[in-house]
């Protein structure tokens, strides 16, 4: 039997035996790429639709039987098992696909190899005559795909600078600079890894260059902390470094910074990472400022930002496992959570089931249900949650959402610029998808009455992505909780007037340490 291969990375390609075949057929490639990544029967009216959207059905299945023969004849074999409904290659015929050899490579933490695997896009410059359907599919594969390669890179850039190995983490590091111009964090992990490596004249290059690029598309200057870089008293090796700990099967990205009597672990929302967090000014002097308060710990849930991009969608349940992981790896005994947005049901579920290790709980613009229930008036209704998340995937890459999270930033274009990267860098459009649709399935209204730690409520009187109104049933339902109703209409904490959000957590920290 012949040992057939696709390649999906650039423009697909088809080899037998290692000998490329030349299919003139874009459907044809599009058929046994579609089948390929499916790894199971596909419904004949479902490739029918994706290939001849404006057929009727029985002309659509005609086509396909035809395109099946002509496949077949073309290949020289028989490779697709049939039956009256559905498709599939045949389980007799040796084949690989580089994006699953891609994906094992990274689900072993072989990074190496699958950035070699990883030769271009998915499906880049291909596609099939007006099959919109397809296309859609194929864009969110290919922002799946390049989502891992970037977390892969980012990865390759650590572990190769702390071997001591610049000249290789130099390579990977200006792969992600080619990934995204435009993002500081990539632009000073070459610069670092440069200095690293005692190339100072090639840094100073791409730093200027890096200047320039933010100029000429954003009309801002570098942050403080890549200028610092080329500073001749820097000393590039002391950037705190992310660390890993593996928790259920999967890695986990985290970074700790400062001491104190008390550890403060933040999880701002649905997305994050760790290292893109400290890119926007705003941001940063937020975290800052919480460090001065006491240890701050960061991470990012599994299948966001650096964690790693495998296992189930991060739900209520799993958040909370891997936020006592990172508290064990991290050596906390007493945190106080700073739940924000859709991640405050995990944090009430981990001060719930481990209360001896939480000092304090924070909710910030919190909600204890995710949509709509007639005794649950304050969210979405579920069809409008749905189009909600719909439209924020259609947009994933871009801005999307700041005029509902940041109205107040969402006129400067570095804040657009950084939101937008972060999107990018923290998942791809279908990751995120299982991350907004488990959110909306969650409830935690039953725990709230359990909670017996201190607790703080935050929210802003005008916030234009969860009303004020979920903030307040929140600490109805909770005994002894404190409710602090703030000016503005940013949902992100640290957009608009941080000072008052800082302010009441210090005068919360403050009564945690008597």
């Amino acid at each position: 039997m012949t040992a057939f291969s696709l390649g999906t990375f650039g423009f697909p390609e088809v080899h037998a035996d290692g000998r490329p075949i030349k299919l003139a057929l874009r459907k044809g490639l599009t058929l046994l790429v579609y089948l390929a990544e499916a790894k199971s029967a596909v419904a004949r009216d479902v490739i029918a639709a994706q290939l001849w959207p404006e057929a009727d059905r029985e002309t659509g299945l005609a086509r396909l039987r035809r395109l099946l023969h002509r496949v077949e004849l073309a290949l020289g074999e028989p490779v697709f098992a049939t039956d009256r409904t559905s498709v599939r290659w045949s389980p007799a015929v040796e084949l690989t696909i580089d994006s699953h050899l891609f994906e094992s490579a990274c689900d072993r933490g072989a990074f190496e190899e699958a950035c070699q695997i990883y030769r271009g896009d998915f499906l880049a410059g291909f596609s099939p005559e007006d099959s919109p359907e397809f296309d859609d599919w194929a864009f969110f594969r290919r922002e799946a795909l390049r989502g891992r390669l970037v977390q892969a890179l980012e990865r390759l850039v650590q572990d190769k600078n702390a071997a001591g190995d610049h000249f290789a983490a130099t390579a990977h590091a200006g792969r992600l600079v080619a990934l995204d111009p435009l993002s500081e964090v990539y632009g000073r992990h070459l610069i670092r890894s440069l200095l690293l490596s005692g190339d100072r004249s090639a840094a100073e290059r791409h730093h200027a260059a890096l200047a320039q690029r933010l100029r000429d598309e954003l009309g801002v200057a570098p942050e403080a902390e890549t200028e610092a870089l080329m500073s001749p008293a820097a000393a590039p090796q002391a950037v705190p470094t992310t660390r890993y700990v593996k928790g259920s099967g999967v890695h986990l990205a985290y970074q700790t910074y400062g001491s104190g009597p008390l550890d403060i672990l933040v999880m701002p929302g649905f997305v994050s990472h760790v290292e893109r967090a400290w890119e926007h000014p705003a941001s940063r002097t937020f975290l800052a400022s919480l460090m001065k308060l006491g240890r701050l710990v960061v991470f990012d849930r599994r299948g966001i930002g650096l964690s790693d991009r495998v296992g189930s969608a991060p739900n209520i349940d799993v958040t909370a496992g891997d936020i006592g992981t990172v508290l064990r790896a991290a050596g906390s005994r007493r945190v106080v959570l700073f739940g924000a947005s859709e991640c405050g049901p995990a944090c009430v579920k981990f001060a719930v089931d481990d209360p001896s290790r939480v000092a304090g709980l924070i909710l910030f613009g919190a909600l204890a249900k995710g949509c709509w229930a007639e005794d649950y008036p304050h969210a979405l209704r579920a069809s409008q949650y749905d189009a909600w998340s719909k439209h924020l995937i259609a947009q994933w890459g871009g801005p999307v959402g700041i005029e509902a999270f940041a109205p107040s930033l969402a006129n400067d274009p570095q804040a657009r610029a950084w939101w937008a990267g972060l999107l990018r860098a923290a998942s791809s459009p279908g990751g995120i998808s299982a991350v907004l649709e488990a959110f909306r399935d969650a409830d935690v209204r039953d725990l709230l009455p359990q909670i017996t730690v201190p607790t703080l409520v935050l929210h802003r009187r005008d916030d234009k992505a969860v009303r004020i109104a979920a903030g307040r049933d929140v600490a109805s339902r909770i005994r002894g909780a404190q409710f602090v109703e703030l000016d503005g209409h940013d949902h992100w904490f640290f957009a608009g007037d941080q000072q008052p959000v800082l302010d009441a957590i210090r005068r919360f920290t403050q009564t945690l340490k008597r």
